[in-house]
């Protein structure tokens, strides 16, 4: 069962990213302030989730939650700063727009560059851990699915639809036969093996 919160005397918001490893389009990050009493059956780790349930999820949360953001780095910030940094962006970028600003950050991962004081603490597996960044970690995926499913619509070719832009066989093959798109990261090994991110 998720832990509700870290600190009960604090606002937290819990932070998390989706499409590090892809090979096109942006990552997406997300921050969330649940109130301390939110509970859902469903809510977890949204890669423990299927795409229903997330969808189920999302409006849940984004109806109930004191403050919540979604924010981006581009395919070219990416590019420009490597996908870490670019993670650590969006996930800034989405703190900095709450509606409230946190006392406290619950961090998806083991290392952040924070943008504010904010205090924060890191957590590996967090989305698995605390209620508040399994929260962030379905809006991240969920806003990102839509987001690369409406590209997939300008760009068929890619099988983004299926693949979400993460590097499976059929990606690397259109790659291969039609080139890069302009949302594809051209510092990422898009027509090898990926390396590992992290």
């Amino acid at each position: 069962m998720l832990e509700p919160y870290y600190n009960i005397d604090l606002i937290e918001a819990g932070c998390d990213e989706a499409g590090r490893g892809c090979l096109a389009g942006a990552v997406f990050a997300a921050a969330v302030i649940l109130p301390k009493d939110f509970h859902h059956p469903l809510l977890n780790d949204s890669k423990k989730l299927t795409a229903h349930q997330r969808d189920l999820l999302r409006p849940i949360i984004e109806r109930e939650a004191v403050a919540w953001s979604v924010a981006t780095a581009t395919a070219e910030e990416i590019d420009q700063m490597n996908i870490l940094r670019a993670s650590f962006l969006a996930m800034n970028r989405a703190v900095e727009q709450l509606s409230v600003t946190p006392e406290f950050l619950l961090i998806d991962g083991n290392r952040f560059y924070p943008a504010t004081n904010i205090p924060y603490v890191c957590f590996v597996k967090g989305d698995g851990r605390f209620s508040p960044i399994a929260a962030a970690s379905i809006l991240a995926k969920t806003h990102r699915d839509q987001y690369i499913e409406e590209l997939a619509e300008q760009y068929p070719q890619y099988g983004w639809r299926e693949n979400k832009g993460y590097p499976t066989e059929q990606h690397r093959k259109a790659v291969a036969e039609f080139g890069l798109s302009p949302f594809h990261r051209k510092t990422f090994r898009v027509k090898e093996q990926q390396l590992e991110l992290f």
